[in-house]
């Protein structure tokens, strides 16, 4: 291993500020394969524990996937901790500006303090903090997590304290993305990557492949016994598809063996049917089984079957006509008066795929078969499946597609036939086609507004995931498309995600993700990606989208070009 000496074997505990020593030098390492190779030594030097929590602290998250929500923590809690901790909150905005990130400001800011504490945390016990944190409900919840974690500022140094900040807003910045970590992974365990990303694609969380390979699991890891106290029921990624641009392209893409489906201003939902019991997750992988009684009631219809269902779940008025997706998202993640929210609003479940029947996985089969063993388990339960479309010529094809638009359907999903079931990817077996050209963008900013909008953050900064990097890259802004209340509850979301303010621009986090319809991209020297959203409006908050799950620049990219080689095809 190059620059590092491990300095740990399975017999001892990993120092948190090892951790954040080598986090460093990779913000410091421009080669991908050295930064595999120290990442990877690092890892097999600990023992298994420790292995799996640095997997996922290295890639900024503090706890396992899905479960980060219950930690409400914000970039502007840490700061007023810092700030209050080492009495520099009248400089909070000289030290923002002379950083090179958030955590080097909470880095700068903890120098300041008269002496450093000596180095004492492991890793293991910032990740026990973690969920002691998350765990935290009920009377006085927030300032009580807020003591608890001014209690770890307060025992770091100033290194452990930037990588800790970074961990906890989930942007780390040294370039190990998810795809680099599974490169790691598989130095780690001398193994090929696609065995790891396949084992992963199962596990859908890096800490618990790591385990499962150290621990001397296979590929068939989603399906081993729970350790003690680990839930038995754990969601998969959902499979993701690309955007074509119309049905002839859906086909150049995927062929004739196709299947085209009906495409639902919906959340994705995930149902786990296993021993008589049933777990919903969202797409985001967050337990959303106490809102959802009509899902529940629904998958009962199943009886003694096990199964893992994919489907769409739609709000709905009392005359049965569908809601507008905000309406929908009010659902998720509500845990109180929920009959009466469910009169308002009740759901209709659409399902599209079977992961997993009576204790198989079916992932690997193609979906030909997949979509027959789920419309024979829904016909036996009573439950209803999304309406398609299989083997259709062209022309076919094309008039699904104007008649689910004007049905009032977001558009279709085309499928091969042929292709398996891959969790987490946006696999090339999917593609989507919308009526409108959109975009799931990440607000990375937001301007104060004027005149009617005063004192609310109304003009956003979008933009595109920058696979190449791990931040984002802008791509324009805008104010449009939101209503009064959307902007003022966005405005006390981006205001609790706050990571800086200057000339009436508030830097934020980057977690708000939002659709983005426009009518063209256009070249800019404004932005270091060279191209600018023409007229973009916002056409839905994606709280059901993870920043992780925004379009890539490089999406943004090839749309471009496509548009502008547009032109040229119309001449000949």
């Amino acid at each position: 291993m190059r620059g590092l000496v491990p300095r740990f074997n399975s017999t001892l505990v990993a120092s948190f500020l090892d951790f954040a020593a080598v986090c460093q030098q990779l913000g410091q390492t421009q080669s991908r394969l050295q930064m595999a190779e120290t990442v990877g030594t690092f890892l097999a030097a600990l023992p298994v524990e420790e292995a799996e929590i640095a997997a996922r602290f290295m890639v900024g998250r503090a706890l396992e996937q899905g479960e980060e929500k219950r930690l409400q923590i914000s970039g502007r809690a840490i700061w007023k901790i810092v700030a209050e901790m080492t009495g520099s909150s009248d400089q909070g905005e000289d030290i923002f500006a002379a950083a090179e990130d958030f955590g080097e400001a909470i880095e700068m800011m903890l120098r300041m303090r008269p002496a450093e504490p000596e180095p004492s945390l492991t890793v293991a016990e910032v990740d026990r903090v973690f969920h002691e944190i998350a765990a935290i409900e009920g009377r006085h919840a927030r300032r009580r997590k807020l003591e608890e974690l001014r209690g770890l500022f307060e025992r770091c140094t100033s290194l452990e304290g930037k990588y800790l900040a970074k961990i906890l807003i989930r942007e780390m910045r040294h370039g190990v993305s998810e795809g680099m970590m599974i490169e790691a992974i598989a130095r780690m365990a001398n193994l090929p990557v696609a065995e790891i990303r396949r084992i992963h694609m199962l596990e859908a969380d890096l800490g618990r492949t790591v385990r499962v390979l150290r621990e001397g699991g296979g590929g068939e890891g989603v399906r081993r016994e729970p350790r003690p106290g680990e839930r038995a029921v754990k969601p998969l990624k959902p499979m993701l598809a690309q955007p074509a641009d119309d049905v002839a392209d859906a086909f150049a893409m995927l062929g004739n063996e196709i299947a085209f489906e009906h495409k639902f201003d919906g959340a994705r939902v995930q149902i786990h049917r296993v021993a008589g019991a049933t777990r919903i997750f969202s797409r985001r992988m967050n337990e959303i089984t106490a809102s959802l009684p009509e899902v529940v009631e629904i998958s009962a219809r199943l009886g003694a079957r096990e199964a893992i269902l994919d489907g769409e779940v739609i709000a709905v008025d009392a005359q049965g006509r569908p809601l507008a997706f905000q309406d929908l998202m009010r659902r998720f993640g509500r845990v109180k008066n929920i009959e009466e929210s469910r009169a308002e609003r009740p759901l209709r479940l659409h399902l599209f795929d079977l992961l997993a029947v009576d204790g198989s996985l079916t992932i690997d089969r193609p979906y030909s078969e997949r979509i027959e063993m789920l419309e024979e388990l829904a016909r036996e339960a009573g439950m209803q499946t999304v309406t398609r479309i299989v083997k259709p010529s062209l022309p076919e094809a094309e008039k699904f597609f104007r008649d689910a638009i004007a049905a009032g359907y977001e558009g279709v999903v085309a499928k091969s036939l042929t292709s398996a079931y891959m969790p987490g990817v946006r696999g090339r077996g999917w593609v989507k086609l919308k009526h409108a050209r959109t975009l799931d963008l990440v607000i990375v900013a937001a301007d104060w507004g004027y005149g009617r909008r005063h004192g609310w953050l109304s003009n956003y900064h979008l933009a595109a995931r920058d696979e190449r990097t791990g931040g984002y890259s802008q791509i324009g802004k805008t104010f449009k498309g939101l209503t009064d209340d959307q902007f003022r509850e966005i405005t006390e979301r981006l205001l609790a995600l706050k990571l800086g303010e200057a000339h009436g621009t508030v830097t934020v986090r980057p977690e708000v993700v939002v659709e983005v319809a426009y009518n063209d991209i256009q070249r800019s020297p404004q932005y270091e990606s060279g191209m600018a959203l023409r007229f973009a409006r916002i056409v839905r908050i994606r709280d059901d989208k993870s920043p992780a799950e925004a379009d890539t620049i490089e999406t943004v990219a090839r749309d471009f070009e496509a548009q502008m080689l547009q032109p040229m095809a119309s001449k000949d």
